[in-house]
C-alpha cells in the first residue's frame, strides 16, 4: 500500500478556487510556462487526459484557433469549447492509431502525456508499466510530432530510465527533466520533456 492520499493539499484547495478539475493542471501550467512548447494555433494531444485539468489549461494556451484532443480509458465530462475534443480510447489497443487517425489525421504541434499504469505496490512492475505507457507517447511523438514539435511524458523513475532518456534525445534537440511544484512529495514520477522535434533524416538520392 502507498502512502495515503491527502485531497486536501494547497494544490487540491487551489484548484477548486480556480475552477480547475485536478490538481495536476498545475503540473502542466508550469511546464508550458517554463519551455516555449504549446502556443496559440497549435494542435495538442493530450494522452490520459482524465478528468480534464490539463485539458483546461492547454485549451487556454491554443486558444480557438487551435486544437486539443484528450484522449484516455475512462470518459472525460465534455467541454463547452469546440476545439477541444475528447474520446475513450485504450492507447495499448490494437485500433489505437487508427482510431487517433479518424480524430485528427494531421501532425501535431506537441504530444503530452500524464498517463500513469494501475500501480501494483511492486516496484519494478510499476516502473516497466509507466515506461510502456511513455513508450507509446513517444511512438506517437515520433510518427506524429511535426519537426520543431514538443513531448512530455510522466514517467516513474527507475532502473531504464536513462535508456527511454537517450530515446527521447534521439528524435528531440534538447531534454528536460522536470519534477513540478504540484507533485506529491512521496511520489517517484517526474516528467521527461522534449524540445523541438528533429526532422526526419530523408533517405540521400543516388
Amino acid at each position: 500500500m502507498g502512502k495515503p492520499y491527502r485531497p486536501k493539499d494547497h494544490y487540491f484547495q487551489k484548484a477548486k478556487q480556480e475552477g480547475l478539475r485536478a490538481r495536476s493542471a498545475f503540473k502542466v501550467d508550469e511546464l508550458i510556462k517554463r519551455f516555449p512548447m504549446v502556443k496559440k494555433g497549435h494542435v495538442v494531444l493530450d494522452l490520459g487526459a482524465a478528468p480534464g485539468g490539463f485539458l483546461q489549461i492547454l485549451a487556454d494556451a491554443v486558444g480557438p484557433k487551435g486544437r486539443v484532443i484528450g484522449v484516455d480509458i475512462v470518459a472525460i465530462r465534455p467541454f463547452s469549447q469546440p476545439f477541444v475534443q475528447t474520446a475513450v480510447l485504450d492507447v495499448l489497443a490494437d485500433d489505437f492509431d487508427a482510431k487517433l487517425t479518424e480524430l485528427h489525421d494531421g501532425p501535431f504541434d506537441a504530444v503530452i502525456s500524464d498517463m500513469a499504469p494501475k500501480t501494483s505496490g511492486i516496484k519494478a512492475t510499476d516502473e516497466a508499466r509507466s515506461l510502456r505507457l511513455a513508450g507509446k507517447a513517444l511512438e506517437l511523438a515520433a510518427a506524429r510530432g511535426r519537426p520543431g514539435s514538443s513531448f512530455v511524458a510522466k514517467v516513474f523513475m527507475g532502473r531504464d530510465f536513462e535508456d527511454f532518456r537517450n530515446q527521447i534525445r534521439a528524435l528531440f534537440e534538447e531534454v528536460k527533466v522536470v519534477r513540478p511544484e504540484a507533485t506529491r512529495g512521496a511520489s517517484m514520477e517526474v516528467y521527461l520533456v522534449g524540445l523541438r522535434r528533429r526532422a526526419p533524416e530523408t533517405p540521400e538520392a543516388n
